[in-house]
Protein backbone atom coordinates (compact mmCIF):
# COMPACT_ATOMS: atom_id res chain seq x y z
CA UNK A 1 0.00 0.00 0.00
CA UNK A 2 1.45 3.31 -1.22
CA UNK A 3 1.92 5.77 1.83
CA UNK A 4 2.12 9.51 1.85
CA UNK A 5 3.76 11.49 -0.75
CA UNK A 6 6.88 12.90 1.32
CA UNK A 7 8.92 15.87 -0.60
CA UNK A 8 12.49 15.81 0.00
CA UNK A 9 13.18 19.15 2.69
CA UNK A 10 16.25 21.39 2.93
CA UNK A 11 16.75 22.37 6.59
CA UNK A 12 19.14 25.59 7.06
CA UNK A 13 21.36 25.90 9.98
CA UNK A 14 23.26 28.95 11.19
CA UNK A 15 25.66 27.01 13.57
CA UNK A 16 28.01 24.10 12.42
CA UNK A 17 26.30 21.47 14.62
CA UNK A 18 23.18 22.07 13.34
CA UNK A 19 21.50 22.16 16.74
CA UNK A 20 20.18 26.23 16.52
CA UNK A 21 16.78 25.14 15.90
CA UNK A 22 14.67 22.14 15.93
CA UNK A 23 13.03 20.27 12.59
CA UNK A 24 9.94 22.20 11.95
CA UNK A 25 9.35 23.11 8.57
CA UNK A 26 11.55 22.57 6.07
CA UNK A 27 13.62 25.91 5.01
CA UNK A 28 12.87 24.93 1.16
CA UNK A 29 10.74 22.11 -0.06
CA UNK A 30 11.78 20.34 -3.46
CA UNK A 31 8.64 21.41 -5.43
CA UNK A 32 8.49 17.82 -6.97
CA UNK A 33 10.43 15.02 -6.20
CA UNK A 34 13.84 13.92 -7.81
CA UNK A 35 13.46 10.99 -10.34
CA UNK A 36 16.95 9.72 -8.70
CA UNK A 37 19.49 10.50 -6.87
CA UNK A 38 23.47 9.99 -6.77
CA UNK A 39 25.54 9.18 -3.89
CA UNK A 40 28.98 9.16 -4.87
CA UNK A 41 32.40 7.55 -2.29
CA UNK A 42 35.61 8.47 -3.61
CA UNK A 43 38.82 6.49 -1.42
CA UNK A 44 42.44 8.50 -2.20
CA UNK A 45 45.51 6.06 -3.00
CA UNK A 46 49.16 6.86 -3.34
CA UNK A 47 50.43 4.92 -6.41
CA UNK A 48 53.89 4.39 -6.50
CA UNK A 49 55.64 2.40 -9.07
CA UNK A 50 59.12 1.11 -7.92
CA UNK A 51 62.16 1.42 -10.87
CA UNK A 52 62.37 -1.57 -13.18
CA UNK A 53 59.25 -2.86 -11.83
CA UNK A 54 56.10 -3.04 -13.53
CA UNK A 55 53.60 -3.70 -10.97
CA UNK A 56 52.81 -0.45 -8.60
CA UNK A 57 52.75 -0.40 -4.50
CA UNK A 58 48.77 1.07 -3.74
CA UNK A 59 48.80 2.75 -0.20
CA UNK A 60 45.83 3.97 1.07
CA UNK A 61 46.10 7.95 1.83
CA UNK A 62 42.13 8.36 3.07
CA UNK A 63 38.38 8.87 2.16
CA UNK A 64 36.78 11.74 0.44
CA UNK A 65 33.80 13.32 2.22
CA UNK A 66 30.42 10.96 0.61
CA UNK A 67 28.60 13.60 -2.05
CA UNK A 68 25.00 13.53 -2.32
CA UNK A 69 23.58 14.91 -6.24
CA UNK A 70 20.34 15.95 -7.02
CA UNK A 71 18.25 16.65 -10.06
CA UNK A 72 15.31 18.23 -9.96
CA UNK A 73 12.92 20.88 -11.88
CA UNK A 74 11.30 24.10 -11.00
CA UNK A 75 8.66 24.99 -12.64
CA UNK A 76 6.52 28.13 -13.55
CA UNK A 77 4.05 26.62 -16.11
CA UNK A 78 1.50 25.47 -13.53
CA UNK A 79 1.08 21.83 -15.34
CA UNK A 80 2.91 19.86 -13.69
CA UNK A 81 1.44 17.09 -11.43
CA UNK A 82 1.98 16.89 -7.31
CA UNK A 83 3.94 20.19 -7.58
CA UNK A 84 4.21 21.57 -4.47
CA UNK A 85 1.15 24.13 -3.66
CA UNK A 86 3.61 26.53 -2.16
CA UNK A 87 5.45 27.57 -5.41
CA UNK A 88 3.05 26.60 -7.85
CA UNK A 89 1.92 29.99 -8.23
CA UNK A 90 5.57 31.75 -7.93
CA UNK A 91 7.70 32.00 -10.88
CA UNK A 92 10.41 29.98 -11.37
CA UNK A 93 12.95 33.17 -10.90
CA UNK A 94 11.21 33.41 -7.16
CA UNK A 95 11.79 30.05 -6.79
CA UNK A 96 14.88 30.07 -7.40
CA UNK A 97 15.25 32.89 -5.20
CA UNK A 98 14.12 30.96 -2.24
CA UNK A 99 16.93 27.64 -3.26
CA UNK A 100 19.88 30.01 -3.40
CA UNK A 101 18.94 31.85 -0.13
CA UNK A 102 18.74 28.20 1.54
CA UNK A 103 21.49 26.71 0.06
CA UNK A 104 23.93 29.02 -1.51
CA UNK A 105 23.62 32.23 -0.34
CA UNK A 106 26.16 34.54 1.75
CA UNK A 107 24.55 34.68 4.88
CA UNK A 108 26.04 37.65 7.09
CA UNK A 109 25.50 36.25 10.38
CA UNK A 110 28.05 33.57 9.50
CA UNK A 111 30.27 34.88 6.78
CA UNK A 112 28.99 31.93 4.71
CA UNK A 113 26.77 29.59 3.45
CA UNK A 114 24.43 27.92 5.21
CA UNK A 115 25.30 24.88 6.70
CA UNK A 116 22.48 22.24 5.49
CA UNK A 117 20.13 19.05 6.18
CA UNK A 118 18.45 17.12 3.69
CA UNK A 119 15.81 14.45 4.42
CA UNK A 120 13.83 12.49 2.16
CA UNK A 121 12.60 9.25 2.87
CA UNK A 122 14.50 6.17 4.64
CA UNK A 123 17.43 6.68 2.25
CA UNK A 124 18.64 10.50 2.47
CA UNK A 125 19.29 12.04 6.00
CA UNK A 126 22.29 14.41 4.77
CA UNK A 127 24.18 16.80 6.72
CA UNK A 128 25.86 19.07 4.62
CA UNK A 129 27.30 22.15 2.56
CA UNK A 130 26.65 23.37 -1.05
CA UNK A 131 29.48 22.13 -3.32
CA UNK A 132 28.96 22.54 -6.80
CA UNK A 133 25.47 24.40 -8.72
CA UNK A 134 24.04 24.05 -12.01
CA UNK A 135 21.04 25.77 -13.30
CA UNK A 136 19.91 24.72 -16.89
CA UNK A 137 16.92 27.25 -17.95
CA UNK A 138 14.96 25.54 -20.56
CA UNK A 139 11.90 26.96 -21.25
CA UNK A 140 10.65 30.52 -22.05
CA UNK A 141 8.03 33.07 -22.28
CA UNK A 142 8.03 34.58 -25.48
CA UNK A 143 9.97 37.56 -23.83
CA UNK A 144 12.37 35.79 -22.78
CA UNK A 145 11.55 35.06 -18.92
CA UNK A 146 12.11 32.02 -17.99
CA UNK A 147 9.42 29.41 -17.01
CA UNK A 148 11.37 26.18 -16.33
CA UNK A 149 15.08 25.44 -14.77
CA UNK A 150 16.76 21.85 -14.75
CA UNK A 151 18.53 22.02 -11.02
CA UNK A 152 21.69 20.20 -10.74
CA UNK A 153 23.09 20.42 -6.90
CA UNK A 154 26.42 18.72 -5.14
CA UNK A 155 26.31 18.26 -1.82
CA UNK A 156 28.73 17.80 0.33
CA UNK A 157 29.43 15.40 3.72
CA UNK A 158 29.45 17.87 6.83
CA UNK A 159 31.10 16.33 9.67
CA UNK A 160 31.43 18.73 12.74
CA UNK A 161 35.36 18.69 13.68
CA UNK A 162 34.91 17.29 16.93
CA UNK A 163 32.82 14.48 15.88
CA UNK A 164 35.17 13.54 13.85
CA UNK A 165 37.70 13.51 15.85
CA UNK A 166 35.58 11.69 18.29
CA UNK A 167 35.04 8.86 15.45
CA UNK A 168 38.83 8.69 14.20
CA UNK A 169 39.81 8.65 18.21
CA UNK A 170 37.27 6.00 18.90
CA UNK A 171 38.87 3.19 16.58
CA UNK A 172 42.75 4.21 17.72
CA UNK A 173 45.23 1.87 18.05
CA UNK A 174 46.27 4.31 21.04
CA UNK A 175 43.13 3.08 23.10
CA UNK A 176 42.91 0.09 25.15
CA UNK A 177 39.73 -2.21 23.27
CA UNK A 178 37.75 -5.47 24.66
CA UNK A 179 36.68 -8.06 22.20
CA UNK A 180 34.66 -11.34 22.72
CA UNK A 181 35.92 -13.67 20.58
CA UNK A 182 33.61 -15.43 18.40
CA UNK A 183 34.11 -18.82 16.23
CA UNK A 184 35.88 -17.65 13.12
CA UNK A 185 38.01 -15.13 15.11
CA UNK A 186 42.25 -15.60 14.75
CA UNK A 187 44.85 -13.52 16.66
CA UNK A 188 46.51 -12.83 14.35
CA UNK A 189 43.64 -11.14 12.29
CA UNK A 190 42.26 -9.10 15.26
CA UNK A 191 45.23 -8.03 16.11
CA UNK A 192 46.22 -6.63 12.73
CA UNK A 193 42.43 -5.09 12.51
CA UNK A 194 43.24 -3.32 15.67
CA UNK A 195 46.89 -1.88 15.71
CA UNK A 196 46.70 -2.12 11.55
CA UNK A 197 49.86 -4.68 12.05
CA UNK A 198 49.94 -7.93 13.11
CA UNK A 199 53.51 -7.54 14.69
CA UNK A 200 51.61 -7.13 18.02
CA UNK A 201 50.57 -10.56 18.11
CA UNK A 202 52.75 -11.65 20.59
CA UNK A 203 52.58 -8.85 23.18
CA UNK A 204 48.67 -9.78 22.77
CA UNK A 205 48.94 -13.43 23.76
CA UNK A 206 51.28 -12.51 26.69
CA UNK A 207 48.87 -9.75 28.33
CA UNK A 208 46.09 -12.24 27.71
CA UNK A 209 48.18 -14.86 28.97
CA UNK A 210 47.23 -17.13 26.01
CA UNK A 211 49.16 -20.32 25.89
CA UNK A 212 48.58 -20.65 21.71
CA UNK A 213 47.78 -18.64 18.77
CA UNK A 214 46.45 -20.98 16.99
CA UNK A 215 43.20 -21.58 18.92
CA UNK A 216 40.60 -19.19 20.38
CA UNK A 217 37.97 -19.75 22.70
CA UNK A 218 34.66 -18.11 21.37
CA UNK A 219 33.16 -15.79 23.75
CA UNK A 220 36.82 -15.00 25.54
CA UNK A 221 37.14 -11.45 26.19
CA UNK A 222 40.32 -10.44 25.12
CA UNK A 223 42.43 -7.25 26.00
CA UNK A 224 44.29 -5.08 23.64
CA UNK A 225 46.17 -2.10 25.45
CA UNK A 226 48.05 0.64 23.48
CA UNK A 227 51.27 -0.28 22.86
CA UNK A 228 54.63 1.64 21.89
CA UNK A 229 54.44 2.04 18.12
CA UNK A 230 58.23 1.59 18.83
CA UNK A 231 57.78 -1.91 20.06
CA UNK A 232 58.73 -4.90 17.81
Amino acid sequence: MAGKLEKLGIYAFKIKDFSDTGLGEPTFTLPINPESFTKNYKVEHDQQRSSGNSGQKVTFKFTEPEELKLEFILDGTRTMEGYFDEYKKLPVSEQLSKFLNTVYNYQGTIHRPNFLLLIWGSEIRFRCVLKNLDINFTLFHPDGTPIRAKITATFLDYVVEEERLAAERKQSPDLTHYQKTTQSDRLDLMTNRIYNNPKYLLQVAKVNSLTTLRTLTPGTELYFPPFNKNEV
